[in-house]
């Protein structure tokens, strides 16, 4: 990559990164999923104590950032910076306020208020990171589906029960891949082409998601998925997939942005099948 290539800003190295991923050697594509998974610690790291989170070598780092056509690691890190400046302002005095006065409260008050500052970090990052474009997309690929499977496990289970529980309520036919019984996969099996699923999972991807996703976009079943990283397996057989990484509080990880966007998928399903309907009685 020559210099009149070399990104200028992160969206267009995140870009870069996303075209050329299937041909990163190993070690490359290592930094790179730790580079997107983790931009704020790439801004404010150093060489060596990134190479040491992302377990790779220091000249590994310079070798990622020469290969995206920049002279070096320090040069590839001004881009993780300059986003950190391009967000809205007044996120980090929020946070530290809310850490601060947690500690003159009780312990319980201290963890609610830890817990509040991840969730406003979450929902602050949500509005920048879908895609207005690519979410009209999912709306209309489920909006059309005669049949919505929703597939979650672990940590996203609440998501796809909430969206069962809302589409229910919204006379819009669903099925929830998630079953005491352990008959997810014969479930599934009903799927057609008219239908779509929509998929969930979070780092550490479960198993058993991914492969139930695999399995529908084998069929020809439209994939929409929700997931934390563009190298989620999910990424690679959704017809769409959005990006959502959400904020911890002492390692413990919420739903906050994940839920609001559930909400909001869900309701513009509902909208845009009003809509569609409106349009053949007329």
């Amino acid at each position: 990559m020559n210099q009149a290539t070399t990104p200028r800003d992160f969206e267009a190295l995140k870009a870069a990164i996303l075209q050329r991923k299937a041909t990163l050697p190993k070690r490359l594509k290592q930094v790179a999923a730790y580079a997107l998974d983790n931009p704020d610690e790439i801004a404010f790291g150093t060489a060596a104590s990134i190479a040491v989170s992302a377990d790779v070598q220091p000249s590994t780092l310079v070798r990622f950032a020469q290969h995206f056509g920049f002279e070096g690691f320090s040069s590839l890190q001004q881009i993780f910076r300059a986003r950190l400046r391009e967000r809205a302002p007044g996120y980090d005095e929020r946070l530290k306020a809310l850490a601060e006065k947690g500690n003159n409260e009780l312990e319980s008050g201290a963890i609610l208020n830890g817990f509040t500052a991840a969730a406003h970090k979450s929902l602050d990052a949500l509005t920048g990171s879908i895609d207005p474009a690519r979410l009209e997309k999912a709306v209309n690929l489920l909006a059309d589906a005669a049949t919505i499977y929703l597939i979650a496990k672990r940590r996203a289970y609440p998501i796809t029960s909430y969206m069962a529980y809302a589409f229910g309520k919204l006379k819009i036919r669903c099925q929830i891949v998630g079953t005491a019984a352990g008959i997810d996969d014969d479930l599934l099996a009903f799927a057609g082409p008219k239908d779509a699923t929509f998929a969930v999972s979070f780092s550490p991807y479960a198993a058993e998601t991914v492969g139930q996703a695999l399995a529908a976009a084998g069929r020809g079943i439209p994939v929409v998925s929700l997931t934390d990283s563009a190298f989620s397996p999910l990424a690679e057989c959704s017809t769409v997939w959005f990006e959502l990484a959400e904020a911890d509080h002492a390692g413990f990880r919420s739903l906050s942005a994940s839920m609001a966007f559930a909400m909001a998928l869900t309701v513009a399903v509902a909208e845009k099948r009003q809509q569609s309907a409106t349009k053949l009685m007329e």
